[in-house]
């Protein structure tokens, strides 16, 4: 049956792909439409996360927020689709790294790097990064309960010379390239909520004491990795600007659960920045104090 599915999806999403990009955002709005108006794809809980976090803000304009949001989310969603077809000089075009030569003066240490980030703006397309890296990536993430559609996003990120690996992969694959030497670059989405029972540190999200991630942390103490930020900002709709702001070149050093909070303030100044472009529809604040 899931075979079947994939059958069927498969050569709507590739035609879906090929659509020039005015046509695909003409899509996106209609989408928009369907997501928002008719499905109200987790309204209750977009609402909600906004209401947390966002407590100064008036019903009205939080209601404002929530659309644009809704707008933004058709828009990565079918990015994320185009990207299929995308050629590399496009994307690079539509997503541009400001102040490389901060990254690239990492790598002459020849240390890994742990790097950190959020679901903000772009973070799909973010792993075209890799074409300017002359480490291997690693893109952390959680598998695809189908397999053929799991196999469909290996197959794209590898366009970006990027390896997926899930998080129980994660710790075998960096113990792996430790004793081989490879150098690699790691890609942690950190900002999302660990299960309760299986969180190390609580700390301040949006003025909100909740568990966070540590993993990016502990490993990069463990296997004595950089550490860095990737911002991402949205200059315009399909257009991209990522900078990397570096958390630590001795994480061993640094105080535990220092960089994770510093993480974390960091995507808060992007929510204040620009609070449509985060992904709302997570339960980020299902466990608090």
């Amino acid at each position: 049956m899931k075979y079947i599915l994939y059958l069927i999806v498969y050569p709507i999403l590739w035609c879906i792909s090929m659509l020039p990009f005015p046509l695909l955002y003409l899509l996106s709005d209609f989408v928009f439409i369907i997501v928002y108006r008719i499905i109200r794809y987790r309204k209750k809980t977009v609402r909600e996360n906004l209401a947390i976090a966002l407590p100064h803000l008036s019903n009205k304009e939080r209601l404002i927020i929530e659309k644009k949001f809704y707008h933004h989310l058709c828009d990565i969603f079918l990015e994320m689709i185009k990207t299929m077809t995308i050629s590399k000089e496009e994307i690079c075009k539509r997503y541009v790294f400001k102040d490389f030569e901060i990254y690239k003066e990492l790598e002459k240490q020849e240390k890994s790097i742990a790097l950190m980030c959020a679901h903000y703006a772009s973070y799909e397309w973010a792993v075209s990064m890799n074409y300017y890296s002359d480490f291997h990536g690693y893109g952390i993430y959680k598998q695809i309960k189908n397999p053929y559609f799991n196999k469909l996003v290996h197959s794209i990120r590898s366009k970006f010379n990027a390896t997926l690996i899930t998080t129980k992969e994660t710790i075998p694959t960096i113990i792996t390239n430790s004793k081989n030497k490879k150098l690699s670059v790691y890609g942690f989405a950190s900002d999302q909520s660990p299960k309760e029972s299986k969180a190390f540190h609580w700390a301040k999200f949006m003025g909100i004491e909740v568990p966070v991630h540590t993993g990016a942390e502990m490993l990069a103490k463990k296997y004595n990795m950089n550490v860095v930020f990737l911002k991402t900002k949205k200059i315009k709709r399909g257009y991209y600007e990522g900078s990397i702001e570096i958390l630590s070149e001795n994480a061993g050093e640094v105080p535990n659960y220092e960089l994770t909070d510093q993480f974390l303030k960091l995507v808060e100044q992007q929510i204040y920045e620009a609070p449509e472009y985060y992904l709302w529809t997570h339960k980020r604040w299902k466990h608090k104090k």
